[in-house]
Order: C-alpha cells, then sequence, then structure tokens
C-alpha cells in the first residue's frame, strides 16, 4: 500500500511538472512605476509570447483612459498613433480597447471620457469604469435615456444609430454628419451639451431635415427618429421648441466616482479567482480558441496590469484561450481583471512604438480605442548610447540625453558622474516640450581620477537624473544610467565575407584593442538573432587581442551561407561594453 502511495505521488509530482509551462522573461522599466516584461512560456501546444505592464495605482499623475481614434465615435485608427496624438499630454502606454463595427468603426460598447458619455453601453457583456480614487470596476451596465419636446417622454438612445421604431441624438462625439438612414427625420437641436449622466440636458430645435447626412453643430446635437417615431419626432420637435433629455446610467456609476468607462468582456477575474464563464454575449468561437489576447486587470494594492498575448504564429507564440488568459492575470496578482477585444486586434505600445507582434499579415491593425495608461509627470528616454565609448572608432561616439514635461514645471536635470559630482546641470522654470543634449560637450566638467584618455571623462556609471514640479503642485523624477567605458575599441572582421568548408581550417577572426583588463566573451549571431557560438570568456590584458570563430555551430555542424553578427562583450570594473560588426559566410 505505501508503495503504490508512493508511485502516485511520483507520478503526480511528474505531471505537476510536466504541466507548469516553462517561463522566460525580459523586463524594462518604461517611465516611473511602470515596467514591461516580455515572458515566454513553453507550453504543451508551443511558445506563448505574454507581454505585461505593471503599473502604479491610477491617480496623481497616472490615469487610466480611454482615447478614441481620431476623437470621434466613427473611424479607426492604430494604436500608435493615437498615443502619438496625445503625446504632448502624456507619456502613454496602452492596450487596444473594445469591439468595434468593422464598417464605421463605432465601438459595440460602452465610452465615457471625464464624466462625458459618448457612447452607451452594452447592457450583455460587461465593461470597465475607472473612479477617481483609482479603482477599477467590471460590471453590466444599462444605460436609459428619454426625450421630451411637446409631447410625451420618449425612449432615446445616444451616438448609435436607431433601429425599428426608435430615436437616437447625435453629439459632435460621433463626427461631422450623421448616418444616412432612409426615411429618417432629423431634428437640430443649438446649443446642447455634453452628454453627463443623470444631468437634465436641453437644446432649442432649430431646423428640421430628412434621410440623414446631416452636419453636428459643435455646439449642438442631432435627434433622429425612424419608424413610428419619425413623425412624432417631426411633430413634437419644431423649431423653437426647447427639447428636454436626460440619461441614467445603471447601476450609478457617476454617484460611485466613475469619470472614465469602455466597453469589455467578459469579466475574468472576480475576487482574485478567475472566471470560467460569465453569461456574456460572447460566442465559443470567441472565447475557446488559442488566440492572442488582451486583458486588464487590478492587484489588490491599486497596481494595474495590462497584458497582450501575441498568438496565430506558430514557432512564436500559439496564443491562450480566454480561460487561459483568467488565470494569467490571476498569477499575476489581479483581484478584478477584464477581456477586451482579441485577435488581430491585440496591439501593446509605449510612446507612440509597438511592443508586442500584432497577428494581422498587415501588421497593427487599425482599431477604435486605446485603454490608455497616462503619465504627466517628467519623463526621460533611456539613453541613446547604453555605453559611450567616444575613442574614434565610430561606435558610441556621442551620447544624447532628453527629457520631456507636459506642463509648466520647475526643472532640475542633472548628469552625475561615477564619483557622484554633478558634471552638467539645467534647472529652472520650462514650458511643455522635449529638452534635449548631445554630449560630451564644453560644459561638464571633470572631476575623476579614472578617465577616458582622449576625452577625460570619468569611467564607470553614469546617472541622468531628472526632477519637476508643475504648475499643480505635482513632483516627480525620473533617472536613467549608461556606462563610459573606452575597455574595447577598433573591431574588426577578417574576412568580412568567409568561405566555410569541410576540411580546411576556417578561421573567422574578430581583432580589437583592450585598454583595460577585463573578461571578454564573443558570440556570433544569425542576423534574425539567434545565438548559434560563444567564445570565452577568457581574461585580456591590454593591447590588441583576437577571438577566432572556427565557423562551426554549437553542435559542430559547419555554418550555413548567410549574414552573421560577431559581438564582442567585455565587463570589468568601469562595466559592461559591447562592439558588434557585421560579415557574410558562404560555402
Amino acid at each position: 500500500m505505501l508503495r503504490r502511495i508512493l508511485i502516485g505521488a511520483v507520478v503526480m509530482g511528474l505531471a505537476a511538472a510536466a504541466a507548469a509551462p516553462a517561463r522566460a522573461y525580459y523586463t524594462q522599466v518604461l517611465m516611473p512605476g511602470v515596467t514591461y516584461s516580455r515572458q515566454v512560456q513553453f507550453t504543451a501546444h508551443g511558445p506563448v509570447v505574454i507581454h505585461v505592464v505593471t503599473a502604479p495605482k491610477p491617480v496623481g499623475l497616472y490615469r487610466l483612459k480611454p482615447i478614441l481614434a481620431n476623437g470621434t465615435v466613427t473611424g479607426r485608427q492604430r494604436v500608435t498613433q493615437m498615443e502619438k496624438s496625445v503625446s504632448d499630454q502624456a507619456t502613454v502606454v496602452g492596450t487596444n480597447g473594445d469591439l468595434f463595427n468593422w464598417n464605421d468603426g463605432h465601438p459595440t460598447g460602452m465610452v465615457m471620457q471625464d464624466g462625458v458619455l459618448k457612447v452607451p453601453p452594452s447592457r450583455d457583456r460587461s465593461s470597465i469604469g475607472v473612479t477617481n480614487r483609482g479603482t477599477l470596476m467590471v460590471q453590466r451596465v444599462a444605460q436609459f435615456g428619454f426625450w421630451q419636446g411637446l409631447g410625451s417622454r420618449r425612449t432615446l438612445s445616444l451616438n448609435k444609430t436607431p433601429v425599428g421604431d426608435g430615436t437616437a441624438i447625435f453629439t459632435p462625439s460621433w463626427g461631422a454628419r450623421t448616418p444616412a438612414v432612409a426615411g429618417a427625420v432629423e431634428t437640430i437641436v443649438e446649443p446642447y451639451p455634453p452628454v453627463v449622466p443623470g444631468v437634465a440636458l436641453s437644446g432649442t430645435a432649430v431646423a428640421q431635415s430628412n434621410g440623414g447626412g446631416t452636419t453636428i453643430p459643435r455646439d449642438g446635437a442631432v435627434l433622429m427618429a425612424i419608424g413610428s417615431q419619425a413623425s412624432k419626432l417631426a411633430a413634437e420637435t419644431p423649431p423653437g421648441t426647447v427639447v428636454q433629455t436626460q440619461f441614467s446610467l445603471s447601476p450609478n456609476w457617476p454617484s460611485l466616482g466613475v469619470t472614465d468607462a469602455l466597453g469589455g468582456g467578459p469579466i475574468i477575474v472576480r475576487d482574485g479567482r478567475a472566471v470560467w464563464t460569465a453569461g456574456e454575449a460572447f460566442l465559443p468561437s470567441q472565447l475557446a480558441p488559442r488566440n492572442p489576447r488582451t486583458g486588464i486587470g487590478q492587484r489588490r494594492d491599486g497596481t494595474l496590469v495590462m497584458v497582450v498575448v501575441d498568438g496565430r504564429r506558430r514557432g512564436y507564440s500559439v496564443g491562450l484561450t480566454n480561460w487561459e488568459l483568467a488565470q494569467t492575470l490571476v498569477r499575476l496578482g489581479a483581484v478584478t481583471a477584464s477581456a477586451l477585444d482579441s485577435g488581430g486586434s491585440s496591439t501593446l505600445a509605449f510612446d507612440g512604438g509597438l511592443l508586442n507582434r500584432p497577428s494581422d499579415r498587415g501588421g497593427e491593425r487599425a482599431v477604435k480605442e486605446t485603454l490608455a495608461l497616462m503619465y504627466t509627470g517628467v519623463y526621460a528616454p533611456a539613453p541613446a548610447q547604453p555605453v559611450l565609448s567616444p575613442n574614434g572608432d565610430g561606435q558610441g561616439e556621442r551620447q544624447t540625453l532628453s527629457y520631456k514635461i507636459v506642463r509648466q514645471s520647475a526643472v532640475d536635470a542633472k548628469l552625475i558622474d561615477p564619483t557622484g559630482a554633478t558634471v552638467y546641470e539645467d534647472a529652472g522654470d520650462r514650458a511643455p516640450g522635449i529638452y534635449q543634449i548631445t554630449w560630451p560637450s564644453s560644459a561638464v566638467r571633470h572631476r575623476s581620477a579614472v578617465r577616458h584618455r582622449a576625452t577625460g571623462l570619468a569611467l564607470g556609471r553614469w546617472r541622468w537624473a531628472v526632477s519637476a514640479t508643475d504648475d499643480q503642485e505635482q513632483s516627480s523624477s525620473v533617472s536613467r544610467v549608461f556606462w563610459v567605458n573606452d575597455t574595447l575599441g577598433f573591431l574588426r572582421i577578417s574576412p568580412r565575407v568567409a568561405r566555410v568548408r569541410k576540411h580546411h581550417a576556417n578561421r573567422i577572426v574578430a581583432s580589437f584593442q583592450v585598454l583595460h583588463t577585463a573578461r571578454v566573451t564573443g558570440t556570433v549571431w544569425t542576423r534574425s538573432g539567434v545565438l548559434v557560438r560563444r567564445i570565452g570568456p577568457v581574461r585580456l590584458k591590454p593591447g590588441k587581442r583576437a577571438l577566432i570563430w572556427n565557423g562551426r555551430y554549437r553542435s559542430g555542424g559547419f555554418a550555413y551561407r548567410g549574414r552573421y553578427v560577431f559581438k564582442v562583450y567585455a565587463q570589468n570594473a568601469y562595466g559592461p561594453m559591447t562592439l558588434s560588426k557585421n560579415f557574410s559566410v558562404r560555402n
């Protein structure tokens, strides 16, 4: 009996080990408090690439908001384009948003921005709301609306083409003109205020028209009715009539502090547990297959977790089911989470640059919204050169440093050398914009004993530190690191076009100069980024040195014809340093 128990325990342990996917990670800091990681899971179905962004609770300098393509309900843009459109307002990392109509681009669910309702929610799917205290809410929300002219109250929808016997009001958020609808009757009201749920809104009828396609006044709106409601709208809203309207949400999200919201669903994490089925209006064909996926969640401490999963690329990433996406969000600590549009729409971008690999053949898809984490503090991108080595060999000669502010701010930007001395400072009141310096420059003072031979710059770890206090008394800071290291220089590959043949002494030589003793490693890569051979590490003293590759892979086989990269990496007390050169192999 004991033997059976032990065998069973071993089998269960092996099964658990087989079920748990192996993982690999890559992590970087995007902006203060915001981290991006690329995780690769090796599963029985194939590799899965998961992109994860973690960010502080969206309060203060951070806000989680939907961005509409072109600023309107209709039309589409790429996530990267939408981020660039608001780059003067914030530094942004975001994902794609809700499902949308493929023809005119309008979202199929809710959109609310800064308390103004742009699109009504879908009753049979979850919506995602963000409160003014930074809390993420995922619930089904219903909208109720009415209009009243000279007659009784009648039901009203918002920025949604009416169907059957319906009436809708189109605000400037919809776009320039109302949709063309045969048999429709329209009443133009002007002025008309932004649609805030729970607030009585009124406008004066100024004109009527038929068939749709009417210009929407920038300070007004257009009522459209079809079916049996068309004659009622025409009779009860003649020019000069004051038209009363009101919209409400159930549950009453504005009373709970929700200021921004968008459609989503299904809910995938509730109270820290993955939700198998939420009973929402999604087909099994949308939830069951392994596809690219997008999700947003929040941990108990308020930390946001954005997830985009690549898929539909065998050998790279096969994607996840909706249930597996839910389990992933739970693993990442989410206590509340919702899915968003998936498939070719799944996109993650930062500052207008893609972070994931969308699955469409044409690359990034034009979508309706970006769910954006917007940061309004001071931002400094990573230095252009991770290692500065101004020794005349053409690699790492000059450094570019910059910072961005989006509000009038008192700024103090410092360049700090390895001794802790400030060698450059830019301080004062600054207008919104991007500020940049190219360095080395004559403004730099040198105070260190161990310096670059040519320039006198201190060798080691340097820091670019920027702090700012904006006109709303919000303080922020950012720090970026780079190295000054002249250990390696003047890399040459000989021959640049190598012939690799059997029964020959194949030699591809990487020669270079070493100025300080270092541990040096050579690596050979394909141009697509596959490591094919490692040479070393070896400890090298100053002088002219070389590493030799015999043209064979790690397996012992001869290199195939193609283009390669020879990289030489050094590490010593002055930091890391890498030089690289391209070469080709012929057989």
